[in-house]
């Protein structure tokens, strides 16, 4: 193993002798001014000029890999880094499994490989322009921080993307790095790529929604690109990993905060029953019913991500080596899949049954069933907390066939627990699950800013500690 330092003292930082490679420079130097007017019409807004305290990597060592300070979001470096090199590394699954791994694009699966690449690059910088609102509301200086350290990081990932695309895709990887440029999230005419960057990111609660289920999506879609038989693909994904972690933990953390919030307020004014919405609206915080429809709303949106149950691309990706399963590594089986099952929802007369399907068609059940397992470890860390006020309360999943808008439970309406309605049921119980036009007011009548140093809005409890360390009191945004 090799760890290549990064290189500071060009435009673009990196840990890929850039400047050795002066095709490739100066293609992402061209690119460079685009993403930077990209950055100031999208990124987040009212805040370019502020100097929030962000940190920046340094090096991809898992010890040392970050530095701390204030720097404007404009100027912040962003850079090419991937993780080091394995020595031998082999490719790990699929057709190609224990041939040495690609450091070039395999020609045969050349127009794959690119769509792959350009569909995680399209994510990152819609994540941007669905929150680049949100820092006018933020319930602390703490929260902004946190913010805007998603923001400049997804903006780093779209970087890793077209990196390779300039790199190793020719003409048509400029042309698709310009096209990362030029849709937006929720356009009409010019939308990202997969349904749930489309959809608006209103308020706090719905960005710590985001962060906790979207993002790990994200986390799910990087393992599995991490085990690519296209090296540079995997140690991309690889360091971004490190990265995206911060993102779920301001996610887990966010609405962990938000329910302690709750409790602790439903608690001081003597208020035992959860359902007492209006009783607990008066207290200046979120209900934990509410709560309950946000999670059913956000993981909903983003079990959508994972595509169709049964996919031919999926099998493909899998069977040529360019995408393999979550940690697939860790697993214990032949990791060709040419033969075997795997259970999978199906829609059978009306009915939500399991069914055995082709191990190598239901990759993308497998990779939704190992997200919803992730998923459920902090929803059980969310009812700690509640349970230790003593409220008689639970966090849920929905079921999965609940409010689908993609797959084999697309054509259905389902409640949470996954019991088939008509049509007519489920315009009658929509708001039983999902946030009702009431319920958006009302959380968006607390989305008041609140910029006084080591201050929070009524509706979140502080963290337990700070970033890097910093006291309560820090001035983690000096607002310009």
């Amino acid at each position: 193993m090799n760890i290549v330092s990064v290189d500071y003292d060009g435009l673009i930082p990196n840990n890929v002798e850039l400047g050795t490679d002066v095709r490739v420079k100066r293609a992402l130097e061209k690119w460079h001014p685009g993403y930077i007017d990209w950055w100031n019409d999208m990124g987040p807004e009212g805040f370019q000029k502020s100097l929030v305290y962000l940190r920046t990597a340094v090096s991809v060592d898992p010890k040392g890999w970050a530095k701390f300070d204030y720097v404007r979001m404009p100027e912040y470096r962003w850079g090419i880094l991937l993780a080091p090199q394995l020595d031998g590394r082999k490719i790990p699954f699929g057709a190609h499994a224990g041939e040495q791994a690609w450091q070039e694009v395999p020609g045969e699966y050349r127009a794959m490989l690119r769509r792959l690449i350009v569909i995680q690059g399209d994510t990152e910088p819609a994540s941007v322009e669905q929150q680049r609102h949100l820092g006018k509301t933020a319930p602390s200086l703490y929260d902004m921080r946190n913010l805007f350290q998603v923001n400049v990081e997804e903006g780093r990932h779209l970087w890793a993307m077209v990196y390779l695309l300039q790199k190793y895709f020719g003409t048509d990887g400029r042309e698709e790095a310009e096209a990362l440029l030029q849709r937006r999230s929720g356009d009409p005419d010019t939308p990202r790529m997969l349904g749930a960057f489309n959809e608006k990111t209103p308020d706090w609660l719905s960005f710590f929604m985001f962060t906790y289920f979207t993002d790990r999506d994200g986390k799910m879609q990087l393992e599995a690109l991490a085990q690519s038989g296209f090296d540079p693909l995997s140690r991309t994904c690889r360091f971004m990993l490190t990265e995206e972690a911060h993102h779920m933990f301001v996610g887990e953390t966010g609405v962990t905060r938000v329910i302690q919030r709750t409790c602790e307020a439903m608690k001081e004014a003597g208020i035992d029953d959860p359902y007492d919405i209006a009783k607990v609206r008066k207290l200046g915080v979120i209900d934990l019913p509410t709560i309950q429809k946000k999670a059913n709303l956000h993981f909903s949106l983003t079990l959508d991500l994972f595509g169709n149950e049964i996919s031919t691309n999926a099998a493909n990706a899998f069977h040529s080596g360019l995408k393999g399963r979550f940690r697939e590594d860790r697993l214990k089986d032949d990791h060709k899949l040419e033969s075997g099952t795997y259970p999978v929802l199906r829609l059978v007369d009306g009915q939500i049954k399991n069914e055995d399907a082709p191990a190598l068609s239901a990759l993308n059940m497998r990779l939704r069933d190992d997200y919803v397992v992730d998923c459920n470890a902090g929803v059980g860390r969310w009812n700690k907390v509640i349970e230790g006020f003593g409220i008689p309360f639970q966090i849920k999943l929905p079921h999965v066939a609940f409010h689908r808008n993609i797959g084999e439970f697309s054509k259905i309406k389902a409640d949470a627990q996954g019991n088939v309605l008509s049509d007519a049921e489920w315009s009658k119980r929509r708001s039983d699950f999902l946030p009702s036009d009431g319920d958006k007011d009302y959380i968006e009548s607390l989305m008041q800013p609140q910029f006084d140093i080591g201050k929070f809005a009524s509706w979140i409890a502080p963290p337990k500690v700070g970033i890097d360390n910093k006291p309560g009191d820090f001035e983690y945004v000096k607002i310009a």
